[in-house]
């Protein structure tokens, strides 16, 4: 347990000491015990942490806050603990204000620790499914995908810190429309190259890929399938064209530090048979019926304004009647504790039909969530860039990585949370200032290294390390800093917000700095020498844990 697992546990306790008492002996009267909730305050001199306890019973108690607030300090014994003072602000808002020595105890949790100091076991036992990106594979990667990938894979990576066995799944989209579309344009490609005449579908893909696909096929198969049976044909391009097309985007993803557990292939839903006996689930439950020849899902049942389609008058099933089946496979079949997926903001509407089919088929939906990632928008010298080298419109997720590297492209990614929009600045992704976060992060890192490295023969080994000789205001606020990242690992984990790491990175950074702007490491003092060391050895690792699960390098000279 962390320093501040362990202060928490024990101020609530106090806390729930002294409503008990107050109610032993008739001072308070109260029915339902609170739930007893620690925040820390924003401004330093109200503490560390703070309840707002007081405010949640005067309805039980008929007392004001303020009385209330009064009455439960007057009981809280705090002898032995980490509180050095209560207070009471406002109209009963009370704040907790501790002893400095308790900081020192993450620095030791650190030099024990190591590499895996941040981790727990919260969720130890558990298993986790963070499914993303999941592009139509008829095309290269673009700038849709990356702050996806960036997104899902710190996601599991945060998921892995708190203790989950975590299965990272690529939904390749290799049945439906989209392939049937994908299937017309290769075929009329493949047709036009060994010279017929015969027009491009309208709505058909017209990338650059598509020729050189079937350019390279009529080298290897020359022109023998010309004369085949359309259907055929076209199931052999697709094959051919589809197997091309995963390959270079597992390339790309692995060039931008993604690697997969899973690709999940949404054909294979078909030849399992898993529609069916999905459909056959949902009609055996009543929420499934039919109307004008189609199928159709009572959505209606779970909140929706309308029912929805899962298999469409002609026979074919819509997507939603494949998500469906996908995410039965994933609970009832593979038995994930969690899932989570990573959707672009065009799929919001598509959250709550979703959870209500899962419902539907007797799935825990609480234990479904999807993050909604709102767009990017690129910027050089100040206007929305325009990147692509050889996909039209779309920017290629490579293009982006050429340009700034995949260090800034991931930590950019997550400068904000995914439901914000923002602007990826290029010109800043590359500059070498402390304007540039990422920059400024990892020349932090590099920093503390050169310093580490010029001092090894200087300190001297006989000394005892005393952490309490550090009593300056920034070695508080960097050791404060310091004991914050257990914390940010679970926040950001619960509240699917990777930024937060993101954010926490740089302001670990920031403080390291201001540290070393205000405090000399190099000194006559040899206990304090030591001690400094020490502290800037321990923000050196924690800086290397928060960027290993950015998954950006950790620099150590620059």
């Amino acid at each position: 347990m962390y320093i501040r697992e362990k202060i928490e546990e024990q101020i609530k306790e106090i806390m729930a000491n002294a409503l008990n008492k107050s109610v032993e002996e008739g001072v308070l009267s109260i029915e339902t015990m609170p739930d007893l909730f620690l925040e820390m305050p924003r401004e330093k001199e109200h503490g560390e942490y703070s309840t707002n306890v007081a405010m949640q019973l005067p309805r039980q108690t008929k007392k004001s806050p303020r009385f209330i607030a009064e009455t439960l300090v007057g009981y809280m014994e705090t002898e032995g603990s980490y509180i050095d003072a209560i207070e009471i602000a406002g109209p009963g808002f009370i704040n907790f204000k501790l002893k400095k020595t308790w900081q020192y105890s993450a620095l030791k949790d650190i030099a024990v620790l190591k590499e895996n100091y941040g981790r727990s076991d919260k969720n130890k036992g558990k298993t986790f499914n963070m499914e993303f990106i999941s592009a139509n594979p008829t095309g290269p990667m673009h700038m849709g995908n990356a702050r996806g990938g960036a997104i899902g894979d710190i996601l599991a990576a945060v998921a892995g810190w708190t203790g989950y066995e975590v299965t990272r799944e690529f939904y390749i989209n290799d049945a439906g429309n989209q392939i049937v579309k994908f299937g017309d344009s290769l075929d009329v490609r493949y047709r036009q190259l060994l010279g017929e005449t015969v027009d491009f579908p309208k709505d058909g893909y017209q990338g650059d890929d598509i020729t050189e696909h079937m350019k390279d096929f009529i080298g290897l198969k020359g022109d023998q399938y010309l004369t085949l049976e359309s259907d055929a044909r076209k199931k052999i391009l697709v094959e051919y064209a589809l197997e091309k097309n995963l390959t270079q985007i597992k390339k790309d993803l692995e060039t931008y530090g993604i690697y997969y557990d899973v690709w999940f292939s949404e054909q294979s839903l078909y030849d399992s048979g898993a529609i069916e006996s999905t459909l056959e689930l949902l009609k055996k439950g009543g929420y499934a019926f039919e109307e004008d020849g189609a199928v159709w899902f009572k959505a209606t049942s779970f909140g929706s304004d309308k029912d929805d389609v899962l298999i469409r008058a002609n026979g074919i099933p819509t997507y939603f009647m494949a998500d469906i089946a996908y995410h039965m496979d994933k609970f009832l079949n593979r038995k994930f504790d969690r899932c989570i997926n990573v959707w672009g903001a065009d799929h919001h509407g598509h959250v709550a039909r979703l959870k209500g089919a899962l419902t539907a088929v007797g799935v825990n939906a609480g234990q479904f969530d999807v993050v909604i990632m709102q767009l990017v928008r690129l910027l050089r010298n100040g206007e929305v860039a325009r990147m692509s080298k050889r996909q039209g419109k779309a920017i290629a997720l490579t293009d982006l990585i050429d340009e700034v590297g995949v260090d800034a492209t991931r930590f950019f990614f997550n400068l904000r949370s995914p439901d914000s929009h923002f602007d990826f600045d290029l010109d800043l992704a590359i500059e070498e200032s402390s304007d540039n976060p990422v920059f400024y992060v990892q020349y932090a890192h590099a920093r503390i290294c050169s310093i580490i490295r010029q001092m090894e023969e200087e300190v001297d080994k006989t000394v005892p390390l005393d952490y309490t000789r550090l009593t300056e205001k920034e070695e508080f606020h960097l050791l404060e800093t310091l004991s914050l990242f257990p914390n940010e690992i679970l926040i950001a984990e619960e509240r699917l917000d990777p930024s937060r790491i993101t954010r926490y990175t740089i302001e670990l950074a920031s403080a390291f700095h201001s540290f070393y702007n205000a405090c000399h490491v190099r000194i006559e003092d040899p206990i304090l020498m030591k001690a400094r060391v020490a502290l800037i050895e321990g923000t050196q690792q924690v800086i290397q844990n928060s960027l290993g699960i950015l998954g950006v390098s950790a620099p150590e000279r620059m």
